[in-house]
């Protein structure tokens, strides 16, 4: 069985995460999220998976390669060009996507599915098929209910009575959306759906195939289903898979490593004295990296592989990436680090190395700066630090 998963997006909305990091190359407690997509589809017989990629592609395919160790087959199809030695992205759209495949040659032989690749589900694929296939569908969206006070950060669909799509509502207000059913970016086709798509230029599943498809009165369903679907559009909800995960909210994600003490969970040869140190899970600790005496590590958070806290450095409600150095007295609370940067759950970022705040976070590769510049003291402030080295 077949399908495709949607990779070749810029990920704007979770920069500066993506600024080298695709979004299905997002870790989740140090597992990409496509992984969990990859798995999904293994689970429930889809094999073979094509992967349209574009920005970053070489993080996707150097990771995944041909899927044999994931026990699937996997193909890219790549979107761009080189220019001066550089891939530079161009990438066609969702619906583009699709049919640069198979305008290659056909894959799409069968009824497939296609899933967005920046989001957790455990959805039951195998049940979301069979209900397609009874209906006679051409395409099918698997929807999501949510609270009504929701709908106006989503794509909202409107059914009728048996299920078949009516309309769209991109974001409407609480006041006027006509349904609490959301587009999860979870489609279900036959392979003539890929008739009304144009070849060689841009175009989008949502935007334009499926308006098409109701225009065209073609045989075009919703199924709205219970399951687990965390999305991982913006930074905010990044911050909330984590503690999702860290708190045993999301179901299908386990917490790696091993459990020190109860909620507190490390990787490989971690430096960490118990007795020495405040630690309040959940909390995960990747491998190689030291929390120094004297460190206030508070949950739920997560601190990935080689890093350092210094001592007298708080790290609270904070998701930490990898190689980063927290200096003493350093104060992290709703805070994101992600190499240079630190950016608050709202997804307001600042360049610590443009700030010259070396001195408060620094990658652990990197020499410790000797003198605090004066000029970073103000900024230092919008960091809540309670002291320098």
């Amino acid at each position: 069985m077949k399908a495709m998963i949607l990779a070749a997006g810029k990920g704007t909305r979770v920069r500066p995460i993506t600024y080298t990091t695709p979004k299905p190359m997002i870790p989740i407690l140090q597992k990409p999220v496509m992984e969990f997509l990859v798995e999904l589809l293994r689970q429930h017989g889809f094999n073979q998976i094509m992967v349209n990629v574009s920005h970053l592609a070489n993080e996707i395919e150097n990771y995944f390669r041909d899927g044999q160790r994931f026990g699937v087959e996997i193909g890219y199809s790549f979107e761009g060009r080189i220019v001066d030695g550089e891939l530079i992205g161009e990438a066609l759209g969702s619906a583009g996507g699709m049919k640069r495949i198979q305008d290659f040659n056909p894959f799409f032989d069968d009824t497939f599915i296609v899933l967005c690749g920046d989001a957790l589900i455990d959805l039951d694929l195998t049940e979301a098929v069979r209900w397609h296939k009874e209906k006679g569908s051409i395409a099918t969206i698997v929807m999501k209910s949510v609270p009504r006070e929701e709908v106006s950060s989503y794509g909202v669909i409107v059914t009728d009575e048996t299920g078949r799509v009516k309309q769209f509502q991109e974001k409407p207000s609480v006041e006027e959306a006509m349904s609490t059913n959301i587009n999860t970016g979870i489609y279900i086709f036959e392979p003539e759906v890929l008739n009304y798509i144009p070849s060689g230029q841009e175009y989008d599943i949502g935007g334009e195939l499926f308006p098409q498809l109701v225009e065209m009165g073609a045989p075009f369903y919703g199924i709205a289903m219970d399951f687990q679907w965390v999305d991982i559009g913006k930074v905010p909800d990044y911050w909330r898979a984590i503690r999702g995960v860290l708190n045993g909210e999301i179901q299908n994600v386990s917490i790696p490593g091993k459990e020190l003490i109860p909620g507190v969970y490390t990787g490989l040869n971690v430096s960490v004295n118990l007795d020495k140190v405040d630690i309040k899970g959940p909390v995960y600790i990747g491998a190689m990296t030291q929390i120094e005496d004297g460190a206030k590590i508070i949950g739920p958070s997560m601190i990935g592989p080689s890093c350092r806290i210094c001592s007298g450095a708080t790290v609270e409600n904070s998701v930490i990436f990898e190689y980063s150095r927290l200096g003493p007295g350093v104060r992290l609370v709703d805070k994101l680090v992600f190499g240079r940067y630190c950016v608050d759950k709202t997804g307001a970022s600042i360049d610590v190395q443009a700030a010259a705040l070396d001195w408060l976070i620094t990658d652990t590769r990197q020499a410790i700066p000797v003198n605090t510049p004066e000029e970073g003291r103000a900024i230092a402030e919008l960091l809540e630090s309670e002291g320098r080295p």
